[in-house]
C-alpha cells in the first residue's frame, strides 16, 4: 500500500512536521477507494446523514415518537390488538427463548466451565439498568402487553436497550466462538423475529434492539478482554 506520511526528513537527519492530506495523490484515493470501499461507504452515508438531520423536522412535544419500526409494524400491530389470544401465544414463545438464552449462557459457565458469555451478562445487564435509571422513557400508548412476557408477570421495565436482543446475541456469538454455526443462525433467525415481534407490541423502539445487538458486541469484547487479562496475572 502506498504511503501517506505525515512528515519527511530534513537534511539535517530531524523530522519537519508536513500535514497528511499534502501527501496524499491520486492514486493513493483510488487504492483507498478500491480496498477499503466499506469505509468509503460509511463516509458516504456520514454525509447523506448530515445532511438529512439537519433538513429533517423535530417531531413536536404533542405528537408521539416517531419509530420507523413502528411504522413497518403497523399491520401486525393492529392483528395482535384485535387477537389477544395470538398476542399471548406470541409472548409465550418469546418467553421460552427467554429461558432458552439465560439456560445457555448459564450451562456455558456451570457445565461447560466457560464464564466469558456470563461474564458478558452480568456486564451488560448491569449497564442496562444504569442507563434504563438515567433515562425513563413512558411507555407506548399502542403497548400491548403480556402476563406470560419475560420475564413472567407484566412487570415495569426499561426501555433502553433491550435485553431480550442482547441476551440471544449473547448467546449467538458465543455459539460462533465455539463453532456451533447451526445453533448460532436458528438463535439470530429466532432474534429476528422476537425483534419483529417487540415492535409490534411497542415493547421497544427500533433504536432499543439496534442498542442490544451493540451491547453484546461491545461487553462480550470486553469479556474477552477481561478473560486475557486474568490469564496473564495468572502467569
Amino acid at each position: 500500500m502506498s504511503q501517506m506520511d505525515i512528515s519527511t526528513r530534513t537534511e539535517e537527519g530531524g523530522w519537519r512536521s508536513k500535514p497528511s492530506f499534502m501527501t496524499w495523490r491520486a492514486r493513493d484515493v483510488v487504492y483507498v477507494m478500491r480496498h477499503h470501499w466499506i469505509p468509503c461507504l460509511f463516509a458516504a452515508g456520514f454525509l447523506f446523514v448530515v445532511s438529512v438531520e439537519s433538513s429533517i423536522k423535530m417531531v413536536s412535544e404533542s405528537s408521539p415518537p416517531f419509530d420507523i419500526g413502528f411504522v413497518a409494524t403497523e399491520s401486525l400491530h393492529h392483528i395482535l390488538a384485535s387477537s389477544p389470544d395470538l398476542n399471548t401465544g406470541l409472548a409465550a414463545l418469546n418467553s421460552v427463548l427467554g429461558v432458552m438464552q439465560v439456560s445457555y449462557i448459564a450451562w456455558t459457565w456451570l457445565i461447560e466451565g466457560r464464564p466469558r458469555a456470563t461474564i458478558t451478562a452480568l456486564f451488560l445487564f448491569t449497564c442496562r439498568g444504569v442507563l434504563g435509571y438515567c433515562t425513563q422513557l413512558p411507555l407506548s400508548k399502542e403497548y400491548l402487553g403480556s402476563a406470560i412476557d419475560f420475564p413472567l408477570g407484566n412487570l415495569s421495565f426499561f426501555y433502553f436497550f433491550s435485553g431480550h436482543v442482547a441476551g440471544a446475541t449473547i448467546a449467538s456469538l458465543d455459539m460462533r466462538r465455539m463453532q456451533r454455526l447451526r445453533f448460532a443462525m436458528v438463535f439470530d433467525i429466532l432474534n429476528v423475529l422476537q425483534s419483529i415481534r417487540l415492535l409490534a407490541t411497542r415493547g421497544h423502539y427500533t433504536i432499543d434492539l439496534a442498542g442490544g445487538v451493540a451491547a453484546a458486541i461491545l461487553f462480550d469484547s470486553l469479556a474477552g478482554k477481561y478473560e486475557a487479562n486474568t490469564r496473564k496475572r495468572q502467569l
